[in-house]
């Protein structure tokens, strides 16, 4: 006598959770379980979890043959998620429960001894595949309120085998999950207000024309100038985020080592990795791939203090997320991809003591050292960085005079309003321009083509930079409501490239 069973269930690779069929085959022979399709050792090891769990909730363990294969056979298959559907496919198999509308369902979770379930990672992206097959999806009771985040799906909250085998056989049905706790966007404080920030103003200026366009902002000057202030002021200015931006940034939360943080729904991500940090730490890696920080900052900032300090080979392997807006990682079984689309905004020193025109003359450092400790940012990653921006150190009766400030509300009301016009124009941030796109919106007038010419070729500049100051007057002519770049913006642009080498 044999009998087989289907269930639903998925994979992860990468942010994409893969579709897997677990087959389910008993027959008469000697008892035991087998499982193939490339199951890993966490996956291995669930028999004895389902085992157990099965016989602690008072179900017989067949004696049979069992057969469990995870198709497709050539997918790698990690962790415990498939501990809930194996455990179903045997009951089902052996007629303990019934099998005839299994497949209305995507099951994940993992089993406890006693058949409690556990919290997985990656449950949002499996909600958003579950939509796209019109299957309700049961998941571990703690990840219902992650899962809840896509609309459109049911999703069942269940805390024990017991619950949705009741539910399977319409003892004890299960409600579907209805988060009320989902915080709003639009009522979530910000942390840090832009009008703490006393003087400064070049500054401010630039942090919010970075903010409007999308645009990489590096800032040097002494310690203590409010460089680092600056940065995490940055996220309170920004734009709202749209649904299909917190959809990709939670996904990415969903799948990371910490997991998904619903009160952080909708708010920017700022990272801001140490410099000790490793290049798979910042772009992801390891032998099952996981999103490093240019991941995690997606649709929002990545912050590097002290940018000298960070591996010149580390800073290297960012180039390529910049341009592209998504990093590849790529091991010998397979490879994944993850989004990367973030916002650069970098501090530095301007020398390896820090007070390199400082006024009380306390730098010592020699022009070589200098140029060695600014040699450590390579000109091409300089390139990809729209604004450098000076911070210097003012005095305090500056500071004191410093009373009326901007908040943030009123400088992201405008930067808001260029952010539309940008989306109504290209449908997209000016950051995003292609290359014939920019040629399309940043037309100059001769003048202004000659003065960019010039300045080109006094600061030395590249053609990648030479785009890169046609964006940012793009930006600054949005800020200030212009159908067409003047004058003034261009030469604004200029003066945001002064960490040039040739200067």
């Amino acid at each position: 006598m044999s009998s087989l069973a289907i269930v639903h269930s998925r994979a992860q690779v990468g942010i994409q959770a893969i579709s897997v069929t677990i087959e389910v085959h008993l027959t008469n022979g000697s008892a035991k379980l087998l499982i193939v399709g490339l199951p890993e050792t966490a996956v291995k090891e669930s028999q004895e979890r389902v085992r157990s769990a099965l016989l602690n909730a008072q179900f017989e363990f067949p004696l049979q043959r069992i057969t469990i294969n995870l198709a497709p056979a050539d997918l790698p298959k990690e962790g415990g998620r498939f501990d809930l559907p194996i455990a179903l496919g045997i009951l089902a198999a052996s007629r303990q429960i019934p099998a005839d509308n299994l497949l209305d369902y995507e099951f994940v979770g993992e089993l406890a001894l006693n058949g409690d379930l556990r919290p997985v990672r990656g449950v949002l992206p499996m909600a958003l595949k579950a939509r796209e097959a019109q299957r309700e999806l049961v998941v571990p009771f703690e990840n219902a309120t992650e899962a809840a985040m896509v609309s459109g799906v049911s999703i069942l909250p269940v805390k024990h085998l017991l619950d949705i085998c009741g539910h399977l056989q319409k003892s004890a049905i299960i409600t579907p999950y209805c988060s009320k706790d989902t915080p709003n966007p639009a009522t979530v404080k910000q942390i840090g207000d832009l009008s703490e920030v006393r003087g400064q103003h070049h500054a401010k200026r630039a942090l919010e024309v970075a903010a409007a366009g999308g645009h990489n902002l590096l800032m040097m000057g002494p310690p203590g100038t409010g460089k680092t202030m600056l940065a995490s002021r940055l996220p309170s200015i920004l734009p709202p985020m749209t649904e299909k931006e917190a959809l990709e940034t939670a996904t990415i939360a969903s799948i990371a080592r910490n997991g998904f943080d619903a009160s952080s729904w909708a708010i920017r991500p700022f990272r801001a990795p140490h410099h000790t940090a490793s290049g798979v730490a910042l772009v992801g890696g390891g032998s099952h791939p996981r999103p490093g920080e240019v991941s995690l900052a997606h649709n929002g900032i990545l912050f590097l203090d002290e940018l000298p300090e960070f591996d010149k080979r580390v800073l290297e392997v960012l180039r390529e997320p910049l341009e592209s807006g998504h990093i590849t990682i790529s091991r010998a079984a397979h490879s994944a991809e993850f989004p990367a689309n973030f916002q650069l905004i970098a501090a530095m020193n301007p020398c390896p003591c820090g007070y390199l025109g400082d006024s009380n003359n306390r730098c010592h450092c020699s022009p070589q050292q200098i140029n060695r400790y600014r040699g450590r940012i390579s000109g091409p990653m300089l390139d990809r960085i729209d604004l450098h921006i000076e911070v210097p150190n003012l005095p305090r009766s500056e500071l004191r005079q410093d009373a009326i400030r901007e908040t943030s509300e009123k400088v992201r009301a405008r930067v808001i309003a260029a952010r539309e016009i940008q989306i109504k124009r290209n449908g997209k941030p000016n950051n995003l321009l292609g290359n014939q796109e920019i040629e399309a919106v940043c037309r100059l007038t001769e003048a202004d083509e000659r003065l960019l010419d010039t300045a080109i070729e006094q600061l030395g500049l590249s053609a990648r930079a030479w785009y890169r100051i046609l964006k940012v007057a793009r930006t600054i002519a949005d800020l200030s409501g212009s159908e067409k770049i003047q004058t003034s913006h261009l030469t604004e642009a200029i003066t945001y490239r002064r960490l040039e080498r040739k200067s």
